[in-house]
Parts: structure tokens; sequence; C-alpha cells
């Protein structure tokens, strides 16, 4: 994959502080975080929060090696085999691993846990990736009571077959939402499975004190015997930012899990007894202005190219001291299928003027714009607000909790316009489909969705499904390019401004061993089994 490759060489050039300490065994850290985990049940949980730390409870039948975009086999044995049709794959368990509870992890634990994310009383918003399976559909609208496409064969035997090929099952067989979790757990605890979690990972949770800190133990029985190296790990939440850095500097957190904190930015990057505590990498993700397609002016294309035009992008960068890079088209530049010589809308308020003006609103237009309350998001809301109005666009900024932005944006004919702020799209799995089928196709353009555009091309669609039936080698770079022909498409819709892709800073103690691949890791943020302190 060149993203792959393309990390190698980024991961290198940014690591800091020479070379890192080997790995001892035993002790503690201590993250911080501002907000408290909400679940972690990996049916359930999705953000950039809790998805590390559910690694740290869960596994699943694949995972991706450290620092990299390189699939390979964790609960099973190797790479699935896969029918000459490419639409059926066989995995083998491992034998013997168990879960926390002491019972061996079985073929039926994984047609459990796939069918039980596919169920609808599950609510598990990983549903529609799991829909290519045979008999989902069926299984969902309550037409069956099983799913016919997940079989066992044996005791350590799992097949699992598709209505159609799809390049990209595999890495959507990584994902959380299919980490194995045991039937019994989950008919204890109900709808409490996420506050009492029990997997087969690296680490127990033995203490949640709501709103203060979760406490992890080491799995002794952990099938990786070398792992972890920690013997514990606290996660500290309801610590403002700026308070968690000092608390740093005092030596009572680690690392800081919301990043460096705004206000101490510069400050911190610019001294010199910080350099070797600080890494960053820019990361999958492109932050962008939503253009709702449904309402007023805004269902006019010319409208929406003006808007893309109208935004000072150089000057959103200021705000957030440079930490992002500009983004000229919606996927970003680590994504296979990235497009390096798409230029995006070039930034001329005079330009967009003169589009507004054909489309019939020479005199502007009333609209309103959704952001989330969080630093620095409302103050990018209001730079854009005044690149509106130097094109005549009167927009009033409605600034709200991230669960009430989200919801509006997820309502159809509500949210003219959402700046992404901390919701910015950040892949799930390196491939071009996880930028297009969960925020921009036409399946996810409905009630409580992340199309908040809600474009809807039938077009692109069938191109999308042409370009993920491409399974075979050869095809890998024609995949790419078809879907690099439907972003382009996108753009020309202009349904999102793609403003920046962030670059991401870390700051860590002078005793936490662990570098870009295990701190700044392209698909889990942080492999907390991989780090270690100093003794």
């Amino acid at each position: 994959m060149n993203r792959t490759l393309k990390s190698a060489a980024l991961l290198s050039a940014l690591a800091l502080g020479g070379t890192l300490a080997a790995p001892a065994r035993g002790g503690s850290m201590v993250v911080s975080y501002k907000d408290d985990v909400t679940t972690l049940d990996p049916a359930i949980g999705y953000d950039l929060q809790n998805w590390p730390i559910e690694k740290m409870v869960f596994d699943g039948l694949l995972d991706y090696k450290v620092g990299s975009t390189t699939l390979e086999p964790r609960l099973a044995t190797g790479m699935p085999t896969v029918s000459a049709d490419g639409r059926t794959y066989t995995f083998t368990l491992r034998p013997g691993v168990k879960f926390q509870n002491g019972r061996e992890v079985v073929a039926s634990d994984v047609v459990y846990t796939l069918t039980r994310v596919l169920d609808p009383k599950t609510k598990s918003p990983g549903q529609s990736f799991y829909m290519g399976i045979v008999g989902a559909q069926a299984f969902t609208t309550g037409k069956a009571k099983t799913v016919t496409g997940l079989k066992t064969t044996g005791k350590y035997g799992v097949t699992i077959t598709l209505t159609a090929p799809n390049a990209a099952f595999l890495n959507v067989m990584a994902m959380n939402f299919a980490f194995v979790v045991p039937r019994e757990e989950v008919a204890k605890y109900g709808a409490d499975f996420g506050h009492h979690p029990v997997g087969t990972g690296p680490f127990r949770l033995t203490g949640w004190p709501s709103g203060q800190q979760l406490v992890f133990e080491r799995n002794p029985a952990y099938f990786y015997q070398n792992l972890p190296y920690l013997d514990r790990v606290t996660v500290k939440v309801g610590l403002d930012p700026s308070v968690a850095f000092l608390s740093l500097t005092r030596g009572e957190v680690d690392l800081l899990g919301d990043g460096i904190p705004p206000a101490q930015f510069l400050q911190v990057i610019r001294d010199p007894k910080y350099k070797a505590n600080i890494l960053q990498r820019t990361n999958v993700n492109t932050s962008y202005l939503s253009l709702n397609t449904g309402i007023g002016p805004l269902k006019d294309v010319r409208v929406r190219q003006a808007i893309n035009m109208a935004i000072n992008k150089t000057k959103v960068l200021r705000l957030i001291n440079g930490r992002g890079v500009i983004a000229n088209t919606y996927l970003p530049p680590l994504m296979p299928g990235y497009d390096k010589a798409a230029t995006g809308y070039r930034y001329d308020p005079a330009a967009a003027k003169a589009l507004l003006k054909q489309a019939g609103y020479e005199k502007g237009f009333d609209t309103t714009l959704y952001t989330t309350s969080t630093d620095p998001n409302p103050r990018i809301a209001q730079s854009l607000q005044q690149d509106l109005a130097a094109v005549g666009i009167r927009a009033s900024i409605k600034s709200q909790a991230q669960s009430t932005v989200a919801e509006a944006a997820g309502t159809p004919g509500t949210a003219p316009m959402v700046w992404s702020g901390g919701m910015a799209w950040t892949q799930d799995y390196p491939d071009p489909s996880d930028f297009y089928w969960p925020i921009l196709s036409c399946r996810s353009a409905v009630q409580g969705g992340w199309n908040w555009p809600f474009t809807c091309d039938k077009a692109l669609d069938a191109a999308a499904d042409r370009a993920d039936q491409m399974v075979k080698p050869a095809q890998a770079t024609a995949r790419l390019n078809a879907y690099a022909a439907i972003f382009a498409k996108l753009n020309a819709q202009a349904v999102w401004v793609p403003v920046y892709h962030e670059v991401r800073y870390m700051m860590r103690s002078d005793r936490l061993v662990g570098g870009l691949n295990e701190l700044q890791d392209p698909i889990h943020n942080i492999v907390y089994e991989r780090l270690s302190v100093k003794p």
C-alpha cells in the first residue's frame, strides 16, 4: 500500500528524541483526558478516545503491524483463505486463547460477535460496515433469525460469505466492531457490558469510578507472552488539558491524551527542554465545512462552489498555530487514492461574488453555521463567518455541545452549514472507501448519519460499488484511480469545503518509553501494550 511506504518515510523523518530505550517489564503509567469514556463495548464505542482504550481489553481476528497500515493475523492463526470468486473468507482461530473470564475463544464467538453488531437491538454504529455479509439484510429486517453468511467449521474455523467481493473487507474485519466478545458476559451485563468489558486483550479493567479514572491491570494469561510491558495503565478523566499539562510537568501524568492545550502550545513547542517529549504526525483526517445540499440557496452547486472560493484556509491555520496542512481535496495525503495534483478551489472572493450573482444571490442571503463550543472551533467558525460576510453571505453561528451539533447535522433539513471541528472525519481503516460510504454515499444520507451535506449521487454509488469489487492485486491501481475520480466529482459538486488535515502533537513524560509507532500509530493512535516506563 502506498500509504505504508509514505508513513514509514514520514515516521522516520519526524522521529524525535533520538534512540528509544529498550522496553522494560513492569511499572505503570497515567494518561489524562478531559472527558470520561462513554463505553468500552467495542460494538458501541466509536470515537478517537475510546478506540485505543478498547484495544487494551479486546482483540480481533486481524490487526495492523504497529506503526503501519499492514494487516496481520491476531486471534487468527494466519491471514484467511479467499475463494476464487472473492466472496468467501475462511479464518482459523488460534487454539488455547482465553477470554479474561477463563473460557477459551471458539469459532461460535466470532459468529456471535458479528451477529451482535448486525442486530438492530445492539444499535451499533458499525452495523453498516457488515451489511455486505450474505443474509445480513434479512437478519436486520427481522426476516431471518440468523445471518446465513456466517458459519463455523469445527471448533476453530469460521467462514464469512459476502454478497459481492469487497476489496476493503479485511480492513473492516480489523475494526474494533469485530473485536471478539463472550456471549455469556454480554448476557450477564446486558446494556452495561461497556462498563464491564471482558475480552482477550493484554489488559483487564479492574476499576472505573465514574468521572474519575479507569484502571487496567496486565492480563497474566495474554496469548502474546511478552506483552504488555506495563503492569498497570490508569486513565484519568475530568482533567482540563491545561491542568493535565501542569500535572505532566510535576510527574503526575505520563501522557496528555488530549494533546498539548492550545493556550500553552506555542510556549511548549518553542521550549528546547520539551523537544524530546513531543511527537507529531499528520493525521489521516480532513476538517471541513459541510454544505447541506437540501437547504435553500445551498441546493445550487454554484452557491456551494462560491463558498469554497470564499474561505481563507490560511487564516484558519493561523488560528490553530499551524497545526495542520491545507486541504485541497477530500482525501488526506496519507490515504490511498489521494490525488497529489488536486489544487481545489482557489481563494478568490471576487470570483465567489460573481458566481453568487450568476446564481441569483447578488445581495447574498442569510444562513446558519453550526459549530461545537470547544476551543478553537468557535474562533474558527467566526473566521468562516467573516469570510462569508465578505461575499455577502450572512451566517449566524450556533455554538453548541458536540452531541447537539451532531444531532442537528444528521437531521435532514436542519443544519445548512456545519464546521466539523473535533468531529473531523478520520479514517477507520486505510482505504478510500472509508471516506465515501459512511459520509458521502446515498446509504449514509439518513437521519442520524454522518452524511451532513445529505448528498446522494447514485452514479457515484455505482462507481464505488464497481471499485470495491476490484479485489485482485492487479486491479489495485485501477481501483484507486476509480476512487480518485469519485472524489474529483464530489469536489466539483462542492458538498464540502475541505479546510485542513490536522497535524497532531502528543506530549509524554520523561519516563514514558514509546515513539511515534506506539504513540501516533496510524490506526490505533496509542498502542498501550507496547508502552513502557524507564526503571
